[in-house]
């Protein structure tokens, strides 16, 4: 597995100091649509792991990290380039929108 565990801990590190793009998925395990939403997450964490740093974050353990970016609805997917977000895509998306934003940002 090449998806990243994301933390309010880690997150200034592993996100915003990032030489990479990074994509977040916010997230709870009580939420369907993220249990949809990881699967392809987690997929493409493994297809992109050389070009774009991939994983996700519980918005049920880590609280300051979803109120800093406004996280109202999850899941909520934020795209990171060079410390900031880039691009931010709330509800499931499935893995060609996905692969379509990455793609452009990977290029």
């Amino acid at each position: 597995m090449s998806e990243i565990n994301f933390t309010d801990a880690n997150f200034d590190e592993e996100v915003l100091k990032s030489d990479k793009p990074v994509l977040v998925d916010f997230h709870a395990s009580w939420c369907g649509p993220c249990k949809m939403q990881a699967p392809v997450v987690e997929k493409l964490a493994g297809e992109y792991k050389d070009k774009v740093k991939i994983g996700s974050l519980s918005v049920e353990e880590n609280q300051s990290t979803p109120a800093q970016y406004s996280v109202m609805s999850i899941p909520t997917l934020i795209i990171f380039k060079g410390g900031q977000a880039v691009d931010t895509m709330i509800g499931f998306h499935d893995e060609a929108a996905l692969k379509a934003k990455l793609d452009a940002l990977a290029s």
